[in-house]
């Protein structure tokens, strides 16, 4: 990933004064974790309370934050190891599923097309996390296959993961169901392309497969 967006700049002037102090990147992760279930469970059992949906995108974009602010600690540091590395990864390929899959179940009462939708968005929200954690695992796994090269690269200070930031805006604007039904589909359209991208890389020796 690039690590000179925005984002990773603001995170930097974060973590600074933290160096030294005794804060680890496995604290800000752990605080990411908490963050993002706070606003997944948010966003679960209240969509339709102006408070609670509140609180959720709020905690949403502190999680999105915490995201960045964990590695750049880890960087400027000389904190990162391989467990930090693999910490970190698990927290964020969860919590990012999860958190469409909380809003699939918070969103069982929506209406589309004068229809309430009822397990049909828990349908989109499982969907939607599937494709993203597809995503997640095969994007890892194809830049460990072709080192150097990144699967989704940004532009002009901006990555794609930033996009995440926006989910908390969407939700205090009440847009999380067409969030929800774009997500299923763009999604799974990404992880469709990884895959391509994946079989048509070249068979390496396999002792050169990462497990």
């Amino acid at each position: 990933m690039n690590n000179d967006t925005w984002t990773h700049r603001l995170a930097r002037m974060v973590v600074r004064p933290m160096i030294g102090t005794g804060i680890t990147p496995n604290h800000l992760t752990t605080l990411r974790l908490l963050t993002g279930l706070v606003a997944c469970l948010c966003l679960a059992v209240g969509p339709n309370r102006f408070h609670l949906v509140f609180w959720g995108g709020l905690f949403w974009v502190l999680s999105a934050f915490l995201d960045r602010a964990d590695g750049e600690l880890a960087r400027i540091g000389n904190m990162m190891s391989p467990g930090g590395h693999r910490y970190d990864y698990l927290v964020d390929n969860g919590i990012n599923c999860l958190f469409f899959l909380s809003i699939g179940v918070g969103l069982t009462q929506a209406h589309l097309f004068g229809h309430r939708l009822g397990d049909w968005s828990i349908g989109l929200g499982i969907i939607a996390s599937g494709a993203m954690f597809g995503c997640n695992w095969m994007s890892e796994r194809y830049e460990a296959l072709v080192p150097g090269e990144r699967t989704w690269s940004g532009a002009w200070g901006f990555h794609p993961d930033d996009a995440l930031y926006l989910l908390g805006p969407a939700a205090w604007a009440g847009l999380l169901l067409p969030i929800l039904i774009g997500a299923a589909i763009g999604t799974s359209i990404m992880a469709v392309i990884i895959l391509v991208r994946l079989r048509h890389l070249p068979a390496p020796p396999t002792s050169q497969i990462p497990a």
